[in-house]
C-alpha cells in the first residue's frame, strides 16, 4: 500500500509540474519583451507561434515555436528520467493542457500544436519526426497552418502503430481529439474556404 500511495503521489506531482510548465505563455512573453504588441489584439488573438508570426517577426515566431515545443519535451523527459513512462505520458498530457488552458491567462491559451509536436518527439522520437514531417507536407500542400496541425495530429496514432510505439496510442488519441476540439473554429473556416494561409494577417 505505501508503494501504491507513493506512485499515485508521484503521478499527481508530475501532473502539476507538467501543467505549470506547459502553462508558461512564451508567445505572450516574447511579444511583450520584443515590443511586438498585445497578441490578444493581433490576428486570431492566439498566443502561439502562428499568431506571433502575424506580428511580422519571424525570429519571435521561431523562438515561440521552439519554446512551446520545448516545454512539452522537457515535461516528458524529466518525468521519464525521474519516475518512469507512465509519469512521462501524464506530464506530457498536462503540459499540453497547460498550454491550451493556462491558469495565468484565465484558461485561454493556445491550440497546442508546437507543444504536441515537442512532447511527441520526446515521447517517441520516430513518431515525433513522422508527425513533424506530416505537418511540413500538409503545410507545403495547403499553406494553411491549421490544416497541417490537424493532419499531424490525426496521423499520430497511425505512426505510433506503424513505428512500434503502441504503448502511447491512447495518449495520442486523446491529444488528437483535443487538437481537433481546439481547432473547431478553424475546421469550420476550412470547410467554408475562409481559413487564412500561413503568414497572412
Amino acid at each position: 500500500m505505501p508503494d501504491f500511495d507513493t506512485g499515485l503521489a508521484l503521478l499527481a506531482l508530475w501532473a502539476v509540474l507538467g501543467y505549470l510548465l506547459g502553462s508558461i505563455p512564451f508567445g505572450m512573453v516574447l511579444a511583450k519583451a520584443m515590443n511586438l504588441g498585445n497578441l490578444r489584439e493581433i490576428g486570431s488573438g492566439n498566443i502561439g507561434a502562428t499568431n506571433v508570426l502575424r506580428t511580422g517577426s519571424k525570429g519571435a515566431a521561431a523562438a515561440t515555436l521552439l519554446l512551446d515545443g520545448g516545454k512539452g519535451a522537457v515535461a516528458v523527459l524529466l518525468a521519464r528520467a525521474v519516475t518512469g513512462e507512465d509519469a512521462a505520458q501524464l506530464a506530457g498530457l498536462l503540459a499540453f493542457l497547460g498550454h491550451c488552458y493556462p491558469v495565468w491567462l484565465g484558461f485561454k491559451g493556445g491550440k497546442g500544436v508546437a507543444t504536441f509536436l515537442g512532447l511527441m518527439l520526446a515521447l517517441a522520437w520516430p513518431v515525433g519526426v513522422a508527425c513533424c514531417l506530416t505537418w511540413l507536407a500538409a503545410a507545403a500542400l495547403k499553406r494553411i497552418s491549421s490544416f497541417a496541425a490537424i493532419a499531424a495530429a490525426a496521423s499520430s496514432t497511425l505512426w505510433m502503430n506503424l513505428l512500434g510505439h503502441g504503448q502511447a496510442v491512447v495518449l495520442g488519441a486523446i491529444l488528437t481529439l483535443l487538437i481537433f476540439w481546439r481547432h473547431r473554429e478553424n475546421i469550420a473556416r476550412l470547410k467554408a474556404g475562409t481559413e487564412p494561409k500561413i503568414g497572412q494577417k
